[in-house]
Formats: structure tokens, sequence, C-alpha cells
């Protein structure tokens, strides 16, 4: 008898190894989102891109953004930018990087994807007297 699995398997049958069925990607399940949660470029990057998706309103944003951004976000929110493309998932925020010019101050950007979609999304965080962090500045990159 021939053992199918496990040590000493028959793999003369097998041609390549077995494929992700899945369409969910590495790295942005509830473990990561956890993860990232406590840092404050995805935090933000992640709750800017609920608003701008449709999928929250602005207003929830209002203690966390200066004046300036938060005028921006209510003019660009009502046209749901960063919706899910039509074939595509839910966009989900692939990566995010800082650069930090000085200390108080983060210059953020977020790879956003949905489906075979990819868009930019800039922010500028500036930590106040009170140590929290809010966005002071948002832009939204080229379609592709």
């Amino acid at each position: 008898m021939k053992r199918t699995t496990g040590p000493g398997r028959d793999t003369a049958r097998r041609t390549a190894p077995p494929r992700r069925t899945d369409t969910r990607r590495p790295g942005v399940g509830p473990a990561a989102r956890h993860f990232r949660a406590g840092i404050p470029r995805y935090w933000f990057a992640e709750q800017l891109l609920l608003t701008l998706s449709g999928q929250r309103p602005v207003h929830r944003m209002l203690g966390y953004t200066l004046p300036a951004a938060y005028d921006l976000l209510v003019e660009l929110a009502p046209r749901a930018p960063l919706r899910p493309a039509a074939r595509g998932g839910t966009p989900v925020v692939q990566r995010c990087d800082q650069f930090q010019p000085r200390p108080g101050v983060i210059e953020a950007y977020a790879r956003i994807t949905s489906g075979d979609r990819m868009r930019a999304l800039a922010f500028r965080l500036e930590q106040g007297t009170d140590d929290r962090w809010r966005c002071s500045a948002v832009e939204l990159g080229a379609r592709s």
C-alpha cells in the first residue's frame, strides 16, 4: 500500500506546489491590522481610506485632523475617490511608510489597492502639545 500523505508519500504525481485558493493577500488579515493599529501612520492610513472610500462618514475624522485637512476631506469624501473598483475587492492599505523631517512631524505615504487598481495616498501628521497625532494635510495620487 502506498502512502499518499505524510513522509514517504508518492510525489511523482505532483507537478506543482499547492496554490492559494483565497483572494486575500498576506499581511492584511486581522492579526496584521491589530499590529498596525499601534503605529500612527497605519492607523491614519486606515481611517483616511475608510473615509475616502465612503465606508465611514467624514465627521468621524473631526478630532483627528487639523482644520485645513478636515476641510479637504469634506470636499473629497462625497466623491469617494478610493471607493472599491467595479470588479475589485474592498480597498486595503498594502503598505505605508514614513519620513520624519523633524521630531513631532511624520510625512507618510500609503499604497492603496482595490482589485487591480492602485492609488497613492500621502498625508502629514503633527504631534500636538497633548502628544496626540493629528492629520494636517492629505493628498491623493493620480489614478492608475
